[in-house]
């Protein structure tokens, strides 16, 4: 009958392409979840962008990326750092961002503003990219330092990248600064020694910042106090 629908054909379905995935996009996302969860075992939220669960096994601690390059300078090669935007992010061990408050306290440092944070059990981090594969004979990454510049501009267009990166197959809680000296590599430093180092540097920021302002603001800040 002239109109009626003509039924379709296992040949001719063939015939007809599936849907593609962007795989482009999902291909290189899918490939840094797998790198982070098979290869150094740490676990992912679900969801675009990549994100990472703080608090099971290390914890972060968040300051401004000018002190953050200052602490490098004056730290030894130890655990992972990563810098997000104006941000540096040092891992530290599980547990430390609730220790985070009384260690200042007990360090003087508790009654400053310094802006600087920690992320703990319930939290997420932006998931720093993959670090690109080094050469042999290259330099080595661990411990190095950013190239001289404006502070936090690696990470400035919004993606994470890791100035130490983490090594596969290696446990990172022996490397992380802790306030225990147990299951420390003796490499890292101690977690009172970080955090120390990190608020002094936070501190000299401030101040430098503070000096930059002009009088009336400067005035404005010494009455908000």
């Amino acid at each position: 009958m002239f109109g009626a629908p003509h039924p379709v054909t296992a040949s001719a379905s063939r015939l007809l392409p599936l849907p593609r995935r962007p795989l482009d996009a999902a291909g290189a996302s899918g490939q840094v979840r797998r790198w982070y969860e098979n290869e150094l075992g740490w676990p992912t939220v679900p969801g675009d962008p990549l994100r990472l669960a703080v608090g099971v096994r290390y914890d972060v601690l968040d300051v401004p990326a000018e002190a953050g390059h200052a602490a490098l300078r004056r730290l030894a090669p130890g655990s992972p750092v990563a810098l997000h935007g104006d941000r540096m992010l040092f891992l530290v061990a599980a547990g430390s961002a609730e220790e985070l408050p009384g260690l200042l306290e007990w360090l003087d440092w508790g009654s400053l503003p310094l802006d600087l944070g920690a992320i703990g059990a319930g939290g997420v981090m932006r998931a720093p990219s993959r670090p690109v594969p080094r050469e042999k004979g290259d330099a080595p990454l661990r411990g190095t330092s950013p190239p001289p510049g404006r502070p936090g501009r690696a990470g400035s267009q919004g993606a994470a990248v890791w100035l130490r990166p983490p090594e596969p197959g290696c446990e990172v809680e022996a490397s992380l600064p802790t306030l225990s000296a147990l299951g420390g590599d003796g490499n890292a430093p101690g977690l009172v020694r970080l955090v120390n180092t990190v608020a002094t540097l936070c501190h000299r920021v401030r101040l430098r910042r503070a000096g930059a302002q002009p009088p009336a603001l400067r005035a404005q800040g010494r009455q908000c106090r």
